[in-house]
This record gives C-alpha cells, structure tokens and sequence, in this order.
C-alpha cells in the first residue's frame, strides 16, 4: 500500500500523486508498487526491498546520492501468537527531492507520526523527519517494555497459588520478546553512534540535540531491557519452584484426607465381616463403631493440624 503526505503547517495532509518535498509511506507493496515508486524518486529497486527482508540489519547505506537507513522497530503480535512482541525492520530512503518509508508490515512508530503524536512535522526536512523517526521508535520501545512489565506482573499474582504451567510458558514467551528487544536496540545504538559520527546527512544544531535525546532515550531502553530481562530469568526460576510446592501441598492435602478417609472405612469394614465380633448384639455397637472410627480419624487429623501437614 502506498500512501503520500505532505506537511502543511506541521501537519500531515495525504495527497493523491507523488510531488517534491513529500514523504511516500510504503507499506507491504506489492512488486508493482515497488516499481511505482522506483519510477517516481528514482530509488533504485533493490533498496526499496531491502527493509522487507525481516531478518535485515540496522545499517545505513549511500550511494549514486541515495541513502538507505534501516531501523528495527517494536511491534505487538496477534494474541494466539508465539510471542507478544516481536522486531521488524522500518526502511528510510532519501533522495534529493522526497523521503519514503518501507515496511512489510503496518508500522506502529509511522502510525504514530500520521496519528499527530509527534508535533511539528515536515516532509520537505528529510534529516529532521528522520531524526524523529528514531525518537518516536526509542520512545515505541519504553511504551512497549511498560506494557510487558505489567503483563509480568499480572503473570506473577496468578503464578502465586498455580499448579499448572501456563503462566510459565507466558513468562518465556515474554523473556524471548526481550531478547528479541535487546538485540534490537544495541543494533539501533551502533547505527545511530555511526549516524552521529560519520555525520551522513547535514544537521544543524537542533538536529544534532534531537540525536542526543534520541541516543538517551535509546539507551535508556537498553537499560530498562536488561533490567526486565534480569527479573524475569530470576522469577522463571522461583516460580518454578513454587509450583512444584503448590502441587506437593496439594498431593499432601490429598495424602492426608485419603488416609483419613480411609481410617472409618476400615473400622466400619471390620464390624461388617461375617466373623463374630464381641458385643455386635448389644443396641449400641453400630453407634459405638463409628463413635471409634471418627475420634480415631478426629485424633489423627489433630495430629496433622500440629504437624502443619495443612
């Protein structure tokens, strides 16, 4: 899909056709689309299908006067998902005249920028569009890293009186999303640290604090990463343990109230035999039988209770 914008008073308008100072939002094309935009900016084929390719670096590459940025971006998958999170590459192209955007999926970092989450945008300043690419994307990740601390957390209460292992395999669907993440953002940092050091586009002094907030915020994501990834490989193994004492207290509870059970059943079992009992004619036997076999099992359970069996 193929989307065109233009900023008229830092705000983006979607226009028909291509035109200079636009920026070309490529989204999932198809090979004709491809060709279209190809034929419009004069970008050569290739880098336009570099960023479809899902295991693709971060990297910038120029040449013949065309630049090609590739940035790993966070996404939320499908709920029936393998995992929750996942990274998938964003592709920024300059050319002398436009700016375009590839992705082989629908971008949550463009669709905040189209949505006016980020103020004061222009399509005609490529490097600044650019430059807020990689802030919005940095503060993706923190957004993204809220959101599966409080699904840990949320894991963690039901983990607390579990017996089953579904709430671990949660836990490791979200630990491999922060690998994912880590991976990530130590791939974006040496890409940007190259960006601000091999200085590949000009940038006057507000781009170049714009790429200090954007490294910051980045490393601050690196950091909340590694915290949550730390917390999450402790708790797998507590937990763990845990469940495995949920299930030996319930296999205890089970223990004791079957051999309680079972104490008034072999009482009463004696007493029904064909065999003479002595006093199995007085009125009172059957009272008297299960009077022993319930204070014998009323005994015994006080004898667990002081044990702390339950």
């Amino acid at each position: 899909m193929l989307t065109y914008y233009r900023s008229i008073g830092g705000k983006l308008h979607v226009i028909q056709d291509y035109t200079d100072g636009c920026w070309i939002n490529v989204t999932a094309p198809t090979p004709e689309e491809l060709a279209r935009v190809s034929r419009e900016t004069g970008l050569d084929l290739d880098y336009l299908q570099y960023p479809l390719d899902p295991d693709e670096r971060s990297r910038f590459e120029r040449e013949d006067g065309q630049l090609l940025i590739i940035l790993q971006t966070s996404y939320r998958l499908a709920d029936n998902s393998d995992i929750p999170y996942d990274t998938v590459p964003l592709g920024i192209l300059h050319t002398d005249h436009c700016v375009v955007t590839v992705c082989a999926q629908e971008n949550p970092v463009i669709r905040d920028l189209v949505s006016g989450m980020v103020r004061s945008i222009s399509t005609a300043k490529k490097n600044r569009l650019t430059l807020q690419v990689f802030l919005r994307n940095a503060q993706r990740f923190l957004i993204d890293l809220r959101h599966i601390n409080k699904q840990v957390d949320r894991t963690e209460d039901k983990l607390e009186s579990s017996t089953r292992n579904k709430e671990l395999l949660e836990l490791l669907k979200l630990e491999k999303s922060l690998v994912y993440f880590m991976t990530a953002l130590k791939a974006n940092e040496l890409m940007m640290e190259r960006v601000k050091r091999d200085r590949i586009f000009e940038m006057y002094d507000e781009d170049q604090e714009l790429l200090d907030d954007v490294l910051i915020e980045n490393l601050q994501a690196i950091e909340m990463t590694d915290i949550a990834s730390s917390i999450l490989t402790s708790m797998s193994g507590t937990f763990a343990s845990v469940i495995s004492n949920n299930v030996n207290q319930v296999v205890k509870l089970l223990t004791t109230t079957t051999i309680l059970v079972a104490i008034p059943t072999l009482i009463t079992g004696v007493f029904g035999m064909n065999v003479p009992i002595p006093g199995q004619d007085h009125p009172w036997s059957f009272a008297l039988a299960l009077g022993i076999a319930f204070s014998a099992s009323g005994i015994l359970a006080f004898l667990f209770y002081r044990l702390r069996w339950f």
